[in-house]
């Protein structure tokens, strides 16, 4: 280890050890997210806003974390969220008595203000428990200001951040530590912890009974109904998921963290704190196909405003508030266990094609629905006109790799244009089956292997189970290479009933990386397709079984080893088993 090693080891925050990322629960309002361990340590949150700095970053290493939990150490933890919301429910059992802490980020929520909720109770025995809060702006570098405690309410600032909490007047601030706290509950008593953290000098009353009723009544109105849906319940938690990870202003970002490793030590660990125009496509249109709900609406609207804005220029990922992403950069800190810290993300300034052949797919179901708006509907038009300029150039692709001629991205921009060839009328209707039929008559030619089976690219002959993503949507190529490529996808990819994205030349692929979830669910989909509904279950069980305790799914799973692997939790993963759900039970409202 060099010196530079040493200084990042050192940074570390010893106070929150991490834990396997299965173990790590996630509370979300849509404007940002906290990561929160078994043992009632809130490790990970940005304020005010998703892509802005944390202020707990002891989950990659830094400062800062807010944390109640039992005092007595020998006690043994679990869990569960409220069914269609993210209100967690922590318990905490010890040898004398059992403890729940109720926790969520406030509802409705705002882009300058967060509210976290922590209300506990004792539901057996007596109870004591430790506050330790210790905001650190700045992803663990700065240190709040001006403690002060005005009936009963403590206050403290810093970098363009203003702190209250409402609960612990008798806590006690420890100079650059925050506050520690004791309490002590009988059976059957409550207690409220009100943190709020905000860009201005908020005066109303942290009223926890109203903050509560607010909140509660916002879930029961964003999670529709999913009782006919299988697996009801894991479909109504990816619903609470999504919608927790969408801002108002429409965009829904890929994942609350930053730079969980996908593999120990290999550099492949990412910034996954921003709007994926493609990863939204999936999302909406896994909620349209269970009906026109407000996630539908949200998704249109974030999309076709970005198109509209950058035409050919659109880039694959922007903020939530939509503007570009950043480079990627280090932030010097030790990181989680296997990976680097990292903000920011490089392929914010990538082409990807297919990104707008999702676009056309979402626009096409918002039509069927009635509800292409007027810019959704001039922002279809667009990503046409860039599909008739762009779709021969190499890009990126689905998986952000180097440019080539990828399959994949041609044939979900087939699927794009034939979809919106069938919600537009006259010559607008018939330019995009037009330029359906020409993109896919190239595509023939240049990656339809021999035997009968879609090539990975032009110049690739692999298997590629990005394949399998326009074959869940229902676009099929008559007699071109679907049950063929789906036969050698499962061949070449699957290891005990999970699906690896594609071979890494000279490696096993368990050992390249873990299997990729939304693959395991694009093929229960692409297989239910052509009636096969055993194997369709099987696929969907066996993938649905890779999540931990708290139900989140990150990108990837370790086979092997039973872990997830990347960030969290991943939305287009419970997005396409939202899919799953409902086009599984029959109930989907679109082809």
């Amino acid at each position: 280890m060099n010196d530079s090693d040493d200084r990042r080891a050192a940074a570390a925050d010893t106070s929150c050890p991490p834990w396997a990322l299965r173990e790590y629960a996630v509370l979300a309002d849509g404007e940002r997210g906290a990561v929160l361990d078994p043992r009632g340590r809130i490790v990970w949150l940005c304020a005010p806003r998703w892509h802005d700095d944390a202020v707990f970053s002891a989950l990659i290493g830094g400062a800062g974390h807010f944390t109640v939990e039992p005092a007595d150490p020998w006690h043994v933890w679990g869990g569960s969220y409220e069914e269609g919301t993210l209100i967690r429910i922590s318990r905490w059992v010890t040898a004398d008595c059992v403890i729940e802490c109720r926790e969520a980020l406030a509802l409705p929520a705002r882009t300058d203000r967060l509210v976290l909720l922590r209300r506990m109770r004792v539901e057996r025995g007596e109870a004591r428990l430790n506050l330790d809060l210790d905001p650190r702006p700045g992803f663990g570098q700065g240190r709040m200001r001006d403690p002060r405690r005005e009936d009963g309410v403590w206050t403290a600032g810093a970098q363009g951040l203003r702190m209250r909490l409402a609960g612990a007047p008798d806590a006690v601030w420890r100079d650059g530590a925050g506050l520690r706290g004791e309490f002590r509950l009988r059976e059957g008593e409550t207690h409220d912890l009100v943190l709020e953290l905000s860009a201005g000098r908020e005066t109303e009353p942290l009223d926890a009974d109203a903050l509560w009723r607010a909140t509660e009544q916002e879930w029961r109105r964003a999670v529709p109904d999913c009782s006919r849906l299988v697996a009801l319940r894991d479909a109504r938690h990816a619903y609470a998921v999504l919608h927790g990870l969408t801002s108002v202003s429409g965009g829904m970002v890929a994942a609350a963290t930053t730079s969980l490793p996908e593999r120990a030590n290999s550099g492949r660990n990412y910034d996954y704190r921003y709007a994926w125009l493609r990863d939204q496509c999936y999302a909406a249109l896994a909620v349209a196909a269970h009906g026109p709900h407000p996630l539908v609406d949200d998704a249109v609207r974030f999309v076709a405003e970005r198109i509209l804005a950058d035409g050919d220029r659109v880039r694959p990922a922007y903020t939530v508030d939509g503007r570009p992403v950043g480079k990627e950069r280090s932030l010097r800190l030790p990181g989680y266990p296997g990976g680097n810290d990292h903000v920011g993300n490089d392929a914010g300034a990538q082409f990807q094609l297919d990104t707008f052949g999702e676009a056309l797919q979402l626009f096409a179901a918002a039509a069927a629905h009635d509800r292409l708006t007027d810019e959704a509907e001039r922002a279809a038009a667009v990503a046409v006109d860039v599909v008739e300029r762009q779709w021969l150039k190499p890009e990126a692709g689905l998986w952000e790799l180097e440019d080539r001629w990828w399959t994949h991205s041609r044939l979900s921009v087939v699927c794009g244009l034939r979809r919106m060839a069938e919600v537009l009328p006259g010559a607008a209707g018939r330019r995009c089956a037009d330029l359906a039929d020409t993109v896919l008559r190239e595509t023939r030619r240049r990656c339809l292997h021999a035997d009968g089976r879609w090539r990975r690219a032009e110049d690739d002959d692999g298997p590629e189970a990005a394949l399998l993503v326009p074959m869940a949507r229902g676009c099929t190529f008559e007699d071109d290479g679907d049950a063929a490529t789906r036969a050698y996808v499962e061949s070449r990819l699957s290891e005990d009933g999970y699906l690896y994205r594609f071979e890494h030349p000279g490696v096993p692929p368990g050992e390249a990386e873990g299997a990729f979830l939304l693959c395991g669910f694009a093929m229960a989909l692409a297989t239910h397709r052509v009636g096969d509904r055993v194997d369709a279950f099987r696929w969907f069980e066996r993938t649905r079984a890779a999540c931990g305790p708290a139900g989140l799914f990150a990108e990837e799973y370790d086979v092997r080893q039973r872990q997830l692997r990347g960030n969290l939790p991943q939305a287009f993963v419970h997005a396409m088993l939202l899919e799953c759900s409902v086009r599984l039970a029959g109930e989907s409202t679109l082809p």
